[in-house]
This record gives C-alpha cells, sequence and structure tokens, in this order.
C-alpha cells in the first residue's frame, strides 16, 4: 500500500472523534518548496490550531515531479496538481512550461476541489490571496454554498495591478469577494481593497507574524565578527540591507541611487533574486558602484537573523506592499528600518516627523524619492541615541503583536470559530 494512501485512511480514521471541522485550502503552492509569506502563514497558523479540532487540506501546484501527489505536512494533507518538471527552481517556475500552472489553477482546483468535497465533505474552504485562489474558491462556493468560505488577503502588488491582471476572468474575480462569508485582511489598506471590490461585511484585520525568537535570537560576538568579515565589512562602515524579491514594486534601484549620495563607507547588501537582477546590475556600474553594493542572492532563512544583525539600518522604499513580513523581521532583529508609508507598512512604520502621535518605531521615506533615503540613512548615523530608543519601541511593538501564537488565535477566534458558531 502507498504511502499517500495510508496518510488519507489515517486522517479519515480520525473522523469518528467528532466534531472537528474540515477546512480545504487553496493556495497556489505550499512547502517544502516554492514557498513564500502566504505559504509560511498557513503552515504558521495550522501548525498551532488544534488537529481535534479542525482538519486542513490543501490543493495546491505541485511544479516538482520528485513531490508526491498527496502528503502530510505539518498539519495539513496536501494535494498536489499541475505541471511539473524535476526540481524546478524558483526561475523555472516563471518560465514555460510551469509558468502556465498560474493560469490552470484557477480551472484544475475548482476540478479537484469538487471531487475532495465529495470524498471529505468540508466543511469550509479558505482561500489564500483573491488573485491566485479566488476564482476557484468562489466557484466552489457558488456550487457549494452552504459550505463557509474564508477569503485572506496577503496581496503585496498594487490593487490596480492585480485587477488588470484578472479581468480576463471577468465576473468570477469579484465573486472572489462578494462571496467570501469572511475576509482577513493583513493591513487596512487591504481592508479598504475588500470594500472596492464589493465585501459587504466587516473585514477581519489580522497581520501576518513572523517567528520573533528566531529574529530576536542573540549571537557571540565572534558570530558576528565572522558574518561581517564573510560581507567584506570593516571598522567604521555602515551597511544597508535588505532582504527583497528584485522586481520594481520593492524599490530597490532607489537605494542604489541613494547609495551615490551617501559617504563611501556606507555599504548596501542585497539578499534576494528576481526579474531585476540584471537592471540593477547595470544601474550598479552605471554608478560605479560595484566596491559598495552586494548582490548576494539568496540567503536562508535559518541563517537570516545573523547577517541582518551583521548590518546596521534595514531598508526598503517599497511602491506598494500589502504587509511586508520582512519590516518585521528585521526590527525584531533590533535594526534601524528605513521604509515607505505605501499600503500595509502604514500599520506599523511610525515616523517621528510624519506621525507625531505615535511613538515612533522607524524611519518614512517617500516612494521614488532616494533623496529622502540620504537623509533617513544620515539621520540614524548622526543620532544613534535616538536610533537606539527607536529600535526598542519597535522591538517592543513586534513582540507584543506580531508573534505566531498571538496570530492564530486571533485567526481561531476571530475568523474560524464565528463562522460555525
Amino acid at each position: 500500500m502507498s504511502t499517500d494512501i495510508i496518510t488519507e485512511q489515517s486522517i479519515r480514521s480520525r473522523e469518528v472523534s467528532g466534531g472537528k471541522k474540515k477546512i480545504l485550502i487553496f493556495s497556489m503552492g505550499y512547502y517544502p518548496h516554492h514557498i513564500g509569506g502566504a505559504e509560511v502563514a498557513i503552515k504558521e497558523i495550522t501548525d498551532r490550531l488544534s488537529p481535534e479540532e479542525y482538519e486542513f487540506h490543501l490543493v495546491c501546484n505541485r511544479y516538482d515531479l520528485t513531490l508526491p501527489k498527496v502528503e502530510q505536512v505539518g498539519n495539513v494533507l496536501v494535494h498536489r496538481i499541475g505541471l511539473a518538471t524535476v526540481s524546478p527552481t524558483m526561475a523555472d517556475l516563471r518560465k514555460m512550461p510551469l509558468h502556465l500552472n498560474k493560469l490552470l489553477y484557477q480551472f484544475r482546483a475548482f476540478k479537484k476541489a469538487k471531487k475532495l468535497h465529495k470524498k471529505y465533505s468540508y466543511d469550509g474552504i479558505w482561500a489564500m490571496m483573491a488573485h491566485s485562489c479566488g476564482v476557484p474558491a468562489g466557484k466552489f462556493k457558488a456550487a457549494f454554498p452552504e459550505v463557509a468560505y474564508v477569503l485572506t488577503l496577503q496581496e503585496g502588488d498594487p490593487p490596480e495591478h492585480i485587477e488588470k491582471k484578472m479581468r480576463m476572468f471577468g465576473k468570477a474575480f469579484d465573486h472572489a469577494f462578494t462571496t467570501a462569508d469572511t475576509i482577513q485582511v493583513i493591513s487596512n489598506f487591504l481592508g479598504n481593497w475588500a470594500k472596492q471590490k464589493g465585501f459587504t461585511g466587516e473585514p477581519v484585520l489580522i497581520p501576518n507574524a513572523v517567528n520573533t525568537s528566531h529574529f530576536a535570537q542573540s549571537y557571540t560576538q565572534a558570530e558576528l565578527a565572522a558574518a561581517k568579515d564573510e560581507l567584506g565589512k570593516k571598522e567604521g562602515d555602515v551597511f544597508l540591507v535588505t532582504t527583497s524579491r528584485l522586481v520594481y514594486k520593492n524599490g530597490i534601484d532607489d537605494v542604489v541611487r541613494a547609495l551615490s549620495q551617501l559617504p563611501k563607507n556606507v555599504h548596501f547588501v542585497v539578499y534576494g533574486t528576481g526579474p531585476d537582477e540584471g537592471m540593477l546590475q547595470e544601474l550598479i556600474q552605471e554608478l560605479s558602484l560595484e566596491d559598495r553594493v552586494h548582490m548576494l542572492g539568496h540567503v536562508d532563512h535559518k541563517d537570516m537573523p545573523k547577517y541582518l544583525k551583521a548590518c546596521d539600518i534595514f531598508i526598503r522604499p517599497s511602491r506598494s506592499e500589502g504587509m511586508g513580513n520582512s519590516f518585521v523581521e528585521a526590527m525584531a532583529a533590533e535594526l534601524p528600518v528605513i521604509a515607505t508609508q505605501e499600503g500595509g507598512i502604514a500599520d506599523f512604520l511610525f515616523d517621528q516627523k510624519r506621525n507625531p502621535n505615535k511613538v515612533a518605531t522607524g524611519w518614512a521615506v517617500s516612494a521614488n524619492h532616494p533623496d529622502d533615503i540620504v537623509v533617513a540613512v544620515q539621520d540614524i548615523i548622526d543620532h544613534p541615541d535616538r536610533a537606539h530608543a527607536v529600535v526598542a519601541h519597535a522591538k517592543e511593538m513586534v513582540l507584543q503583536k506580531y508573534d505566531w501564537d498571538i496570530i492564530a488565535e486571533d485567526m481561531q477566534q476571530k475568523v474560524f470559530d464565528p463562522l460555525w458558531s
């Protein structure tokens, strides 16, 4: 008997306990590969909810032929569909044939969900992001109106950009919003979008979180010195750092432009990959910053806190942002944070001058304004005591509001439990 069959039978055998709710999650991808903030949120939340109360299944693209079609991952039984090749990279997902999965998922996920529902009789469905999963979820809700439907908005791209991409699906995309029983959003910005798209209820604001203990962990002086040596950091250097997809919305080009106006001891470390890498390399060469901008590609999540702490200032001047976990992670790691207040960032990054009625948690700059970045960096360098106070306030806020234990409890009490109360 195959492992997949054993896994499904073990799940079904637990149904005799009665009372637990079965929820099918729609997500474009899932563990162990090709994951982002949305997939992390699913796993962190489902891992913390009792399997005696909730049973989670998930339909996602397979992508990788080495992965089984059905697999238990934490508290989620994963059902994989779609086109797949052997051990594809993230870049391969943006190429043919795997790029077709984004389109095909809108149809295949609904078909798979209907088949699974016949077998498992789900009590609810949970769509992770409207532009990825709202169409199949809305279709499922129309076919099975008695099944509760939760939509989570985690989008980072501008709503107008998303709506343009989804125009081909017509009213089916609108129905992702209007047929939802509950819409959970990670920022007030996305809550407003839900209302603009026709949701008549009140969106439930529950932000994403970070593994605060992981990013707040301490390292020995020797460990940090080794990390600084690895980065080529010398005494007196100031290292800006970002962890970002290299895409236009994240504004990495503005940091490069600002760097040319900052003292030569200021460097910029970039962790991440993406389609803008070539453009950024050309810009770096054009401004003769090859010795001061360090494009270091992907960094493993387990090592990220160490490399953050080896640097001095976190920066990402986003042109749009649903929320932005990276900012919160940097705050937990006790770095000063420079960011715009676009989208969901405005919910947690408060600037002394722009938000005089709030306790400052960072330095706000305007999108597309490298000069603002120069001023913010220089302010942090010139006023270390004030910077230290802002960093302390930011970390305190993160520990109080952005821990996964808190978020998971809120998801149960404010989103899932009310559906059947």
